[in-house]
């Protein structure tokens, strides 16, 4: 069961209906924090033309961000779970998700924290980067930094990072990168290209899925560069299709 911990609007509005449907029974969403005087989520409206195949992305968010009392108070249930947590971070609001990786720390000496690094000169997400376990960095990010490739990314990042376990990169259509710090191993798969080309939104947190699929689900299995590569075979294939509708049907075309 994956758990959903984020700010909505009201529990009783449409849209936080239409999120819970959306989401289905595999995705708990009862630990989230409802602003019960909203009643929109936040929004993007992309915008493509037709012509050129370029996008305008427009975000919409009234919603007050979480603080870090209230993520306190929404993962308390878990420090009874009989399984250890692995919380993920897309590193959006910096300064608070630092102070709520500090209270997991304290709180689940154990569990694993992975962190997403992506937006360029987005202030704090270096420091993110630091707390992490498992940290994914975005080629966007890493060429705002001055790195010239994902390798160059990760190596140049791995003294800053002492904590991690894991560092990766992805890099469009060049692939991706992965270096396991404690070991020095490093691995890099080419990006998977499918026939078309039709809808590259959200190929990066496909990717983020597919690789803590592969560390969640299939530690005992999968080696470090099969988890790399079905990342990588989960985004290619996604970015052929509208949406995200069936992508698990990933694990019946390849060796997993």
């Amino acid at each position: 069961m994956l758990n959903l911990i984020s700010v909505f609007p009201s529990l009783s509005s449409v849209s936080s209906n239409k999120i819970q449907e959306g989401l289905g029974e595999l995705v708990d969403i009862k630990n989230c924090t409802y602003r019960e005087q909203f009643s929109e989520p936040a929004s993007s409206y992309i915008i493509m033309s037709q012509a050129s195949g370029s996008r305008t992305i427009v975000n919409y968010n009234e919603l007050p961000e979480m603080t870090r009392d209230e993520f306190a108070s929404a993962i308390e249930p878990f420090h009874a779970a009989s399984e250890l947590p692995w919380f993920h971070f897309e590193g959006r609001a910096p300064e608070v998700t630092i102070e709520c990786i500090h209270y997991i720390r304290s709180r689940f000496p154990e569990a694993l924290v992975s962190v997403e690094i992506e937006k360029p000169g987005r202030v704090g997400l270096q420091q993110l980067a630091e707390a992490g376990d498992v940290v994914i960095y975005s080629k966007g990010w890493a060429q705002s930094n001055g790195y010239t490739s994902a390798e160059e990314c990760l190596r140049k990042q791995m003294p800053k990072t002492r904590r991690a376990s894991l560092l990766c990169c992805t890099w469009g259509d060049e692939g991706a990168a992965a270096l396991e710090p404690k070991t020095g191993n490093f691995a890099h798969t080419p990006a998977h290209i499918g026939e078309q080309v039709v809808d590259t939104i959200g190929a990066g947190d496909t990717f983020i899925a597919g690789l803590l699929y592969g560390l969640i689900y299939r530690s005992k299995d999968w080696d470090f560069l099969k988890r790399l590569e079905f990342a990588n075979h989960l985004a290619g294939l996604k970015v052929t299709q509208e949406g995200f509708t069936d992508l698990h049907k990933v694990l019946r075309l390849g060796p997993y």
